[in-house]
């Protein structure tokens, strides 16, 4: 595309709908191949896409039977850090453990060159049958633009962007409310937090999950540090919260991965962990388990949430009616010695 020039995007699978005379998810069966559509609609539908130019390499490839057998999973951060992150890892395990026996291939695509239009040009090109997106930030829209086009697409994670594309999460609010009560349960009276990005709802319903329960109790909420989910954050937000509150005794970490950086920062003062400060991350990765005391820390089962994102994109892919919407999956405290 022309550097400084605009494309009119193409139409949205509500217009074929509005043409056609159908729903939307009339419209999404007949593309995807589904059965349980009449012939007059089915019909009406193809009229509707020939006449709009509806997405035309994936509308071509699905309107004559043709499949991929593949889906890709799209990650929005940088190689180095997904090869870093074991939740990345947690991701892929579970959707490989989803595919296993199915012979559907999965295609890896993680902070690609493709500017915007070109990675959904790629991903409606006929070389996948649906995607799974993960590790949003601010309002990517590629969650909802795919599901407009009529490619099925599940997030993992709440989009930003809103959108009817569906999603799977976490409870991180409720994750992190039950992490602060427990807390205060201590008799910890300054409670801090390391956050997670401002930009990913998983760092802002954490966020509010720390603050809910601090306000529970008509504790301060001003002790907050925002992160970016590696180890050398959490290690410079901690020296932050340090200078600003030097007698805090506890600190919620928004993930595991941010809390070792944490811990090593406070050990390097001459904390005692728990005695002076207590610790609680969040995630229950290896690190957790690994971390020096073992973390205590709320756990959420990144590996189901894997396979949910790809048991909800195959029930769509293979006809099912009635799927949720949106899917939260729970988490607990898992109690270890930094706490």
């Amino acid at each position: 595309m022309t550097e400084g020039r605009s494309r009119r995007p193409g139409p949205r699978i509500e217009e074929v709908a509005r043409v056609a005379g159908v729903s939307k998810s009339t419209v999404s069966r007949v593309i995807n191949g589904e059965k349980y559509v009449s012939e007059r609609s089915r019909q009406a539908v193809h009229r509707a896409i020939a006449l709009l130019g509806y997405s035309p390499n994936h509308a071509a490839r699905t309107l004559a039977g043709s499949k991929a057998n593949a889906i890709a999973l799209v990650i929005s951060e940088q190689g180095s850090r997904v090869l870093a992150d074991p939740f990345f890892a947690g991701i892929l395990r579970g959707v490989h453990a989803e595919l296993a026996g199915r012979h559907v291939q999965l295609l890896l695509m993680m902070n690609q060159p493709l500017d915007g239009e070109d990675q959904v040009a790629y991903l409606t090109g006929g070389h996948v049958d649906g995607a799974l997106v993960v590790s949003l930030h601010g309002e990517d829209p590629l969650p909802r633009t795919l599901h407009e086009t009529g490619l099925p697409v599940v997030s993992g994670g709440r989009p930003l962007a809103g959108g009817g594309a569906p999603f799977v999460d976490s409870d991180n609010f409720n994750g992190s409310l039950g992490a602060v009560r427990f807390l205060i349960s201590l008799g910890r009276e300054k409670i801090a937090t390391i956050a997670g990005p401002r930009d990913m709802a998983v760092g802002m319903d954490r966020l509010s999950g720390w603050r809910c329960g601090l306000a529970e109790h008509g504790m301060p909420v001003d002790l907050v540090v925002h992160s970016d989910f590696t180890p050398d954050s959490g290690a410079l937000a901690m020296e932050e919260l340090l200078r600003r509150a030097p007698d805090l005794d506890a600190v919620f970490v928004a993930a595991d991965i941010m809390a070792v950086g944490a811990l090593r920062v406070l050990q390097a003062r001459g904390y005692r962990i728990p005695d002076d400060v207590a610790v609680v991350g969040f995630d229950d990765s290896v690190l957790a388990s690994t971390a020096t005391p073992p973390l205590t820390t709320v756990r959420q089962d990144v590996e189901q949430l894997g396979r949910t994102m790809t048991w909800r994109l195959l029930a769509e892919l293979g006809g099912e009616e009635k799927l949720p919407q949106s899917m939260l999956l729970p988490t607990s405290l898992v109690r270890r010695g930094s706490a």
